[in-house]
Parts: structure tokens; sequence; C-alpha cells
């Protein structure tokens, strides 16, 4: 036995492997590597050699073996392979096809969307979002927001009360600013947006049931510089890029000194239109500085801690940027005005 055979039957084995169907590997298995095989017949006829010959013809013998036996594998491994995928292929469903859904994908409420879209903004600055609970006690709603129970603030929040005035539903987001510094020391950067309620007559420009987005940012040494030119980048980021904005003196109870920002009018420029009544400017959100009464509440020292905080109506706000003019369509449920967004 030469190594040119050994060769020859290898070559000889798999050309017929490599063109065989699955039915014939065994077949073809038994002739090579079976008990009357070609290899194995090969390895009884060693005892005749000398014991060079036996090492050499030996050694061709078993590679002869195992090349054949691992080209039976790839074959009947690519043979199954091809059989599985005929199989999936005649069994496939188009599920596109079988199954048709009448009505048109949905989408996110356009409140929702400004939730979203606004809480994206603020995280670019360096906010983190929080969530605070809808029914809240008069504590968090009115006291440790600096709005003691005599004071005429309460008056015009028109508040929903339960179980006998121990508790109620927010009247505004602010009450999830002192959720998050009771747990939070300092540094803070917040936006806590959210559902609230006021005990007020629907009309188009007032609901029972809207959203608020509150803000707060508290550091040593933050000014209310620190807030222009954080509202600024918002809105220049919401509502566009080169439109001015302007604070003018206010008061809430809870922050002091206490300013409402207005914006140019995105749609006339600040020439004035209809939307800003002439005005050139559109009231966007109220904001100020923390007060200390406040701090002292959430045992802040309001001798080392400065914030500003800043509350905003997500309604409103959509109705801005989408020039929509009765808030109630939010709430309605018509098709026609949800899929416009």
């Amino acid at each position: 036995m030469t190594m040119n055979n050994i060769e020859q039957i290898v070559s000889d084995a798999l050309s017929k492997i490599n063109s065989a169907a699955i039915a014939e590997l065994e077949a073809l298995k038994a002739e090579y590597l079976g008990k009357s095989g070609v290899i194995t017949q090969i390895l009884k006829s060693l005892s005749q050699y000398s014991i060079e010959e036996k090492k050499r013809i030996g050694a061709e013998a078993n590679k002869a073996k195992s090349g054949i036996e691992s080209a039976l594998e790839k074959r009947f491994a690519a043979l199954e392979k091809a059989r599985v995928d005929e199989k999936l292929a005649k069994e496939k469903i188009d599920f596109s096809q079988a199954f048709y859904f009448p009505f048109a994908k949905g989408s996110l409420h356009p409140v929702m969307q400004a939730i979203n879209d606004i809480s994206r903004i603020f995280k670019a600055l360096g906010f983190s979002v929080a969530e605070g609970p809808e029914i809240e006690t008069d504590w968090y709603n009115f006291e440790a927001l600096n709005i003691p129970a005599s004071h005429p603030a309460r008056d015009t929040q028109d508040t929903f009360y339960l179980d006998g005035m121990k508790n109620l539903l927010r009247t505004h987001t602010s009450p999830g600013q002192i959720h998050v510094m009771e747990k939070q020391k300092p540094p803070v950067k917040v936006i806590v947006p959210g559902r609230v309620y006021r005990n007020e007559a629907s009309d188009a420009s007032h609901s029972s049931i809207f959203h608020q987005v509150e803000g707060l940012a508290v550091d040593e040494n933050i000014t209310f510089a620190d807030l222009k030119s954080t509202l600024a980048s918002f809105v220049h980021q919401y509502f566009g890029s080169g439109l001015d904005i302007r604070f003018r003196p206010s008061h809430f109870q809870f922050t002091e000194p206490s300013a409402e920002m207005d914006m140019q009018c995105f749609f006339c420029k600040g020439k004035g239109c209809r939307v800003c009544k002439n005005s050139g400017w559109i009231e966007t959100l109220g904001c100020g500085m923390v007060h200390p009464n406040v701090f002292r509440s959430v045992k802040y020292d309001p001798e080392k801690y400065t914030g500003f905080a800043f509350g905003m109506g997500l309604e409103r706000i959509t109705m801005l940027k989408y020039g929509i003019d009765d808030i109630r369509l939010f709430y309605e449920n018509d098709l026609r005005f949800l899929k416009q967004f």
C-alpha cells in the first residue's frame, strides 16, 4: 500500500460524499469506515509491513479516516440544514396578509408628547425627572411651600379636599420639590411633571384636571442669572432659536423674588398677532428664587444654599406650540383632533 493509493482513496471518497444525498451517507460511511470498509482493511493489513512502513501507512490511514469522518459530518449537517430551511420556508406565514387591522396606528397623546419632549430637554441640561403623589397632605401642598392656613393664596387654588380636609388632590406639582428635597441633600436639579386638580369650571382656557411641570435647582451660589439661562435654553430648544424672553416682577408665596417669564411670540416674531393679542409677547411660566422658608421646611440651610424654581402648564405650552385655542380638545378624545399628532 502506497501513499498515492491512500490519497486516491480519500479523493474518491470526498467526491462521492460531497455529491451524495442524505440517504446515501450511511452507505458511504460503511463503504470506507465500516468493519469491512476500505480504510478499516488498510489498518488491519498493517501487520504484513515492516515497522517503518507500519508507522507511515498507519499515520496516513488514520489521517484519511479522520478526513472522511469530518466530510461525512459536514455533508450531513449541510443537507439537514437545507432540509429544515426548505420545510420552514413552506410553513412560513405572512402575518401582514393573514391579519388585517383596519384602523390607523395609535400615537402618543399631545400632552404626553410634550412631557417627553420637555423631559428630554431638561435631562440634557442636567436635570433628573421625578414623580410625586397626586393625593397630598395639606403640609406638602401648602404649608411646606410657605402658604399657611390663613393665607389668601389658598383661595386662588380652588382645592378638592378629601377625608374631611385632611388630604387633598394636589393643586400644583410644586409639592414634588418638597418630597425630593426631603430625600436628597444639595445639589438638586429635578423636574416633576404630572397631573393636577383645581375645583373650577371648564372653559376654553380652564380645566379641573390638567398637567404641570415643576422645575427645581438647589446648590451653593445659584443665582437668578442661572434661572434665566436655563429657561432661555428651554425656550430656544422647544419653540425655536432666536426668540427673545423677558421677565416681569410677580409674586408667588414659595419664591422670592418671583417673576413671570414671557417669550417673544413665535407666530409673528414680536410684530403682534391674534395669538399674542398684538403685544408681541406670550406669557409662558412662573418662576423665582426659592423662598428661605421653603428651605427651612426641608431642613436646608438658607444661609448656605440658594435655588430657583419654575412651573408651567403643559396644556398651555402645547396649545402655544401647536396653535390650539381650546383646552377641552385635549380630553374629548376626538380622533379628528388627535390624528394631527
